[in-house]
């Protein structure tokens, strides 16, 4: 399996924290919080990971080469940053599978891949991974109907629910309307109108989500790790 991590953006709300490093390079108890990330897609069977990167590119690229305990790791360079649409757009060129996996270089998820990619198999349809919170406020909420996601609601505290864990698979060929280099957003622009057209799938997982893009998220998974 193959899979597409997003590790290109300016990563502000750490910047405090991590004030001269990418986001996914901050270090976790001495190594990269993306490393974190390799080695537990390695232990679901990933084989090839492309880096989607753009801010201090070269601090990544230079730690990871192209072959990091025995996975596949390629490029793919904004020049400009794209948005989270364009940067997945982008990525998908060096792409080989039929689908493929994407993963937030700032959220580490334990994802049950197995059955995710049974869904996969079975539906073949855009899947977006969430995971219920007893408080949704800094994500916002997913709306479903068994399983079929019928609306995303803006972020609001003090409320449970489901949020988008940052996680989806896509046909490799999902995003070819969108001209490679476009800026875009993938949830604006390409979730919202499937959404009307029932299109999207939901699978709610139960494995660990961290999110460390603030600073006190980033000290707990620094404890959760020890």
């Amino acid at each position: 399996m193959e899979a597409i991590i997003l590790a290109g953006g300016l990563g502000t709300r750490l910047r405090e924290a991590v004030p001269d490093l990418p986001k996914p390079m901050a270090p976790i108890n001495g190594k990269p919080f993306l490393e974190y990330l390799i080695k537990n897609l390695k232990s679901k069977e990933f084989s090839r990971i492309i880096l989607a990167v753009g801010y201090m590119a070269n601090k990544i690229e230079d730690y990871f080469g192209s072959n990091y305990d025995g996975v596949e790791i390629l490029y793919s360079k904004e020049l400009e940053p794209l948005g989270t649409g364009g940067a997945i757009r982008l990525a998908m060129e060096k792409c080989k599978e039929d689908h493929v996996y994407v993963f937030n270089g700032d959220t580490y998820l334990d994802l049950e891949v197995i059955e995710v990619e049974n869904l996969w198999m079975k539906k073949k349809r855009p899947i977006i991974v969430g995971r219920f919170m007893d408080d949704t406020g800094r994500y916002g909420r997913i709306e479903s109907d068994n399983n079929r996601i019928i609306s995303f609601r803006e972020k609001r505290g003090g409320s449970s629910g489901v949020i988008n864990a940052g996680c989806y698979v896509l046909k490799l060929n999902e995003l070819d309307k969108f001209p490679v280099q476009k800026k875009f957003s993938i949830e604006e622009n390409f979730f919202e109108k499937n959404t009307f057209e029932k299109n999207l799938l939901l699978f709610c997982t139960n494995g660990y989500f961290m999110d460390i893009g603030i600073p006190e998220a980033y000290r707990a998974f620094q404890e959760y790790i020890k």
